[in-house]
């Protein structure tokens, strides 16, 4: 194995393991209110275009980093989607409901 594709394995590695974070929160949280459609959306076009190039090339690391950006944008898109209607008809997705505040009453 050569220096390159050594570090290309790496690479996608770093990269991928910096994206679990966003993903493991959005799932758990349910909350997308800090991303844009339109970002989500662009993300998605451009890793489709792109598709056709990093297909093209011999199988190596480009391609599971490129899948990997496929699928989780491709998540976002659809939880935004998902988690955005819940939040239009007024309620909040379940895990996204904050715990009820208990209100102390001062007594000065």
């Amino acid at each position: 194995m050569d220096l390159a594709v050594l570090a290309g394995i790496l690479s996608t590695g770093l990269f991928a393991m910096s994206y679990l974070p966003m993903l493991v929160k959005a799932a758990r949280t349910k909350d997308l209110s800090s991303y844009s459609l339109g970002n989500i959306a662009i993300t998605n076009v451009g890793n489709a275009v792109h598709s056709l190039y990093v297909f093209s090339l011999p199988l190596g690391p480009i391609w599971f980093l490129h899948t990997f950006y496929l699928v989780a944008s491709a998540l976002m898109l659809i939880w935004f989607l998902r988690y955005r209607r819940a939040w239009e008809r007024g309620r909040a997705p379940i895990a996204a409901q904050s715990e009820p505040r208990i209100r102390v009453a001062s007594t000065s």
